[in-house]
């Protein structure tokens, strides 16, 4: 496995990877870059102003003409709402709101025994997909799945007599490879919604995108990737690393009496919310049902639903375990949870400014216009239109490694173009969503391939970020095609990709 020995076509694709890690790290950090965007969008603002830059709107007929934020009356307004443009961006409270609950639940140490319970307690037999299911599953901890499952999965292997090295890939594989792909609704959800909701009113100010708008083709994907990871794992994987010689088995360490008692009543009382949160819809006039009997109350109350299955079963692990013995370490998991989300909150500030700036100036919309002519002038529509976008997010992806960051950028001019196409917001964020995933793997820009790395250090010492690469490649490929393969498939059978989520827009 050690670098030295790799293959042509494994030196000929760490070559290229060297030059995309160099390239990528001369791009400005996430913030930094959306500044650079707001000066770009200023300058064309005045310029295309100047030029008397137009569009007519297919949809109304109405003239789009281009807006100078750069005179007194621009101006003004990016002072005077500044500070409500950054407290109104949709993806802001619904993020932090998720993560009181992902805090307490996290520091409790509710999800790291529920990840090992998961990957514990199945048939040898179907160890691997547990191992990329939990992995895929770990997002409802943010990124906890590198830190927590990655050592798990090597530890599991090691303690059957497999190579480690198997194991921690099909963990990375599941976490990162599988990145939002969940039978449950993340904190990903309403931030990715958040900005596809902004972006998708520069056409239609009236459109809402809701945060289960991908619930059913990312929950179908789970299946799909844990049978792809699985086989890649135990058919192309571990043949190609021979068997194990280093070190002795180490068997994982069971869990607790205390902490199977706290799981067990965590999991009860997520249950019990689960039935109150169903009691809520499934009745005509229960109180989370519009007065024609919609589940639009429902919808819109998905981040606090979930704000309390988070935290309720957190608090109930924590009480019965001793990791939470007061108000006042409750209070301190919160504030902890907040204070991870410092990164974010900035990213958000700068994030907010572009994408009100790239509305008001009307260069999203006539952009979007324009280049919905082309690509129908052209002929290019439909699904090569839409596998397209998913290989550029896919390329993009490995610049740029942060989901939201690269989606805030791309979201205010790709979701109004295929809206103009006639495909919904919901299908363009969900195609996103497919190209901003396998490609993580590959990338030493992900900013947990270093600790990937350090993980595999421990069971071969000279392992590198080469050998890593080329252990993860079948699982990028394998990935991309049946992911892509999946997202034809859905849109030839015209199946919703959630809930009130067709694949058409409609004006």
């Amino acid at each position: 496995m050690a670098e030295k020995k790799t293959g042509w076509l494994e030196r000929f694709i760490l070559r290229s990877l060297d030059t995309i890690e160099k390239q990528g790290n001369r791009l400005p950090q996430p913030v930094t870059l959306f500044l650079i965007l707001i000066v770009i969008v200023l300058i064309s603002s005045w310029i295309a102003s100047s030029l008397g830059v137009s569009a007519v709107h297919p949809g109304t007929g109405a003239t789009i003409t281009a807006v100078n934020l750069l005179n007194g009356e621009g101006i003004t307004r990016i002072m005077t709402e500044m500070v409500k443009t950054f407290t109104a961006f949709p993806p802001l409270g619904l993020v932090l709101v998720v993560m009181l609950g992902i805090g307490v639940a996290e520091r409790s140490g509710l999800i790291a025994t529920g990840l090992k319970a998961f990957v514990s307690s199945v048939p040898k037999g179907l160890i691997t997909a547990s191992i990329v299911t939990a992995g895929q599953l770990s997002s409802l901890a943010v990124d906890a799945g590198y830190v927590v499952l990655l050592p798990i999965g090597a530890v599991i292997f090691l303690g059957m007599g497999r190579h480690p090295i198997a194991g921690l890939a099909a963990a990375f594989a599941g976490v990162s490879g599988g990145f939002g792909a969940n039978l449950f609704l993340t904190s990903l959800d309403p931030l990715l919604a958040g900005f596809t909701d902004s972006a998708a009113k520069l056409i239609n100010p009236e459109y809402n995108v809701a945060p289960t708008s991908n619930w059913y083709f990312m929950a179908a994907s789970v299946p799909l990737i844990t049978i792809t990871g699985t086989y890649v794992t135990e058919r192309i994987l571990e043949p190609r690393l021979g068997k194990y010689e280093e070190g002795t088995k180490s068997e994982n360490q069971p869990l607790t009496a205390k902490e199977k008692k706290g799981l067990l009543w965590a999991s009860i009382s997520a249950i019990v919310l689960t039935v109150l949160a169903f009691m809520t819809i499934i009745p005509e006039d229960g109180i989370l049902r519009d007065a024609k009997g919609g589940f639009t109350p429902f919808f819109v109350s998905i981040v606090p639903i979930m704000l309390f299955m988070f935290l309720i079963p957190g608090l109930v692990y924590g009480f019965i375990v001793g990791t939470i013995k007061s108000d006042k370490q409750i209070s301190s998991m919160t504030t902890e949870a907040m204070g991870t989300m410092g990164g974010y909150i900035v990213l958000a500030f700068a994030a907010a400014q572009f994408v009100a700036y790239f509305g008001w100036s009307n260069l999203g919309v006539i952009f979007a216009i324009t280049g919905a002519d082309v690509l129908k002038s052209i002929g290019f529509t439909g699904i090569p239109l839409i596998v397209s976008f998913v290989l550029v997010a896919s390329f993009i992806n490995i610049f740029i490694g942060s989901a939201s960051a690269k989606w805030a950028i791309m979201a205010p001019i790709f979701v109004p173009m295929l809206m103009l196409m006639g495909y919904s917001p919901e299908l363009t964020q969900a195609s996103y969503r497919v190209g901003d995933s396998y490609s993580n793997i590959l990338t030493p820009l992900l900013p947990y391939f270093p600790l990937v790395v350090t993980f595999a250090q421990k069971y071969v010492k000279d392992i590198g970020i080469g050998s890593i690469i080329s252990a993860m490649l079948p699982f990028a490929v394998a990935f991309a095609i049946v992911r892509i393969a999946m997202l034809i498939g859905w849109m030839l059978l015209g199946i919703p990709v959630g809930p009130d989520a067709p694949l058409q827009y409609v004006p």
